[in-house]
């Protein structure tokens, strides 16, 4: 689809999962701002996302479903097609967490996370690139890495496995999805303050440290990951296919 600047989403339908607030919010308002139409996955009802997304003057449609257990990600990926009449980008953002020693995680506790974090996201990738290419259109993929798609982190040891399986499945899936023009690429967040990361931004002892290795001085803000979710969205980034993007304020060059 050609449109008339590089950056411009404009008649285009995006896919974000969870929505309902924090990063996917963020991105699903960026998208929106940038001419996308939105539809969002989540557990629960996403009426603020809903409001940002609207107030853009776009369209929004919600989906209220647990993405965590899914064995095929076709009939998601259809449902989200069905609503605005196709689909071009997906931005894979829901994820959980379990923090406990390693030593101590139990087998369904890093199921969940793996289950979550990165086996749905393989299985609506694969539904969302056989869609592209029944469309016989360019699709846009976008993951949700981390931080600790590079480090190892500690207590989070399930996480730092599902993250950095996402930097490999991304990187996999672009090597077989670039012929057929689908851009397959990952953004890495840094400490984003979001209700994932409240127990740490409320811990007295990590917040000062991590704040003192953060060249920017601040937490994030699910906005300032927008700017890189249109940027991968749009056709400004046509050549750009697995790659992992951090946005961290400068957290890795420390």
């Amino acid at each position: 689809m050609t449109t008339a600047h590089p950056f411009d989403l404009s008649g285009r339908v995006a896919l974000v999962t969870g929505a309902r607030s924090g990063i996917g919010q963020g991105i699903a308002a960026a998208l929106a701002l940038a001419g996308a139409d939105v539809v969002g996955i989540s557990r629960n009802a996403m009426s603020d996302t809903k409001r940002l997304v609207t107030g853009h003057g776009r369209r929004f449609h919600g989906i209220q479903a647990d993405v965590a257990g899914i064995d095929d990600g076709t009939a998601l990926i259809e449902q989200a097609a069905a609503a605005f009449g196709r689909l071009d980008i997906l931005v894979l953002n829901h994820g959980t967490t379990h923090r406990q020693p390693a030593i101590d995680v139990p087998a369904e506790a890093w199921d969940r996370v793996i289950d979550t974090n990165l086996r749905s996201v393989f299985l609506l990738a694969q539904a969302a690139a056989r869609h592209f290419r029944a469309q016989n259109s360019p699709g846009r993929i976008i993951a949700i890495a981390s931080m600790l798609s590079f480090q190892g982190g500690v207590n989070v040891v399930a996480y730092a496995a599902a993250k950095s399986g996402v930097a490999g499945l991304v990187r996999a899936l672009a090597n077989e999805w670039a012929p057929h023009g689908i851009n397959v690429n990952a953004i890495a967040p840094g400490y984003i303050a979001t209700e994932l990361t409240q127990a740490i931004q409320a811990d007295p002892v990590r917040n000062p440290t991590i704040l003192a290795r953060i060249p920017a001085n601040r937490w994030g803000a699910p906005a300032d990951l927008g700017g890189m979710a249109v940027f991968l969205a749009s056709d400004a980034a046509a050549y750009c296919h697995g790659g992992i993007y951090p946005v961290d304020g400068g957290w890795l060059g420390r």
